[in-house]
């Protein structure tokens, strides 16, 4: 996507994937390769599962995005240091208000408190969500997680929940921000009978987009969103911070159509 668009506004730029495990890399290297890459010239990275948090203590600078987060999966390398964005918050809100416009908002689950889960869980309170509940097996995240979302957003009730503490009886719309879904990491968060036709359903796992919890879904009549305008509309912000130049989010939702595995199962 990153290397379509400057392709297509005829800018200069190349994308590379740096997979740790493909490349023999332990994460301990983390800060020693963001050192390497800023050195070499990058503009700079995207950071993925399982650095957004790691990567927090390695950076010179956070910007207002990421420290709001406590999270980043941008980092720009700029004037020798390194500065930490968040894009995930405003991704996955653009692709909300393009994908499930009109739902309600009252009461809303979400499983996962990572990075990921940070961020899309900042998103959907900013969208209107009035109680929020953060589902995850970590009892110490879980609720780090209501207590950061409480402080940046007055009035809004969070909640932390063990997995087995939640039902979706009662809710407007559950959220999947764990891995589970991907391709590694195949699986659904919760029993599948939980879902019902009043509920909507939102995942951002991307690969691959229909998910074994979005066929769920589709099977019970929820309406749902799949990863794919997250994925898109991240990367469209974070294009912006690297390059200074506006992304095309429509040419670039295009190009991730293009992407082979994008649609597969």
């Amino acid at each position: 996507m990153h290397q379509r668009e400057a392709e297509a506004q005829d800018i200069s730029l190349s994308y590379d994937l740096l997979d740790f495990t493909d490349r023999g890399w332990s994460d301990d290297q983390l800060a020693a390769q963001l050192t390497a890459l800023s050195a070499e010239g990058f503009a700079g990275v995207n950071i993925t599962h399982p650095f957004k948090q790691a990567v927090l203590p390695m950076l010179d600078e956070l910007a207002v995005s990421a420290a709001s987060v406590g999270a980043v999966n941008t980092v720009h390398f700029s004037g020798g240091k390194s500065i930490g964005h968040n894009t995930d918050v405003s991704g996955f809100a653009e692709s909300f208000r393009r994908g499930l416009a009109g739902v309600r908002l009252d009461r809303v689950v979400q499983f996962g408190a990572g990075g990921g889960g940070s961020a899309t869980a900042n998103a959907l309170l900013s969208l209107g969500v009035v109680a929020l509940t953060i589902v995850d097996a970590n009892e110490s995240r879980r609720k780090e997680l209501s207590k950061r979302l409480e402080a940046g957003h007055p009035g809004a009730q969070v909640i932390a929940l063990a997995p087995d503490e939640v039902s979706l009886s009662d809710v407007d719309g559950v959220l999947n921000a764990t891995p589970l879904g991907m391709a590694a990491h195949p699986g659904m968060a919760f029993d599948p009978d939980w879902l019902h036709q009043d509920l909507w359903v939102a995942d951002i796992v991307y690969f691959p987009l229909e998910t074994t919890l979005l066929k769920e879904a589709r099977a019970r009549g929820c309406r749902v969103l799949d990863g794919r305008g997250m994925a898109v509309f991240q990367a469209a912000d974070a294009f912006e911070i690297f390059t200074g130049a506006r992304a095309d989010r429509d040419r670039m939702l295009l190009s991730f159509d293009d992407f082979p595995r994008a649609s597969q199962n």
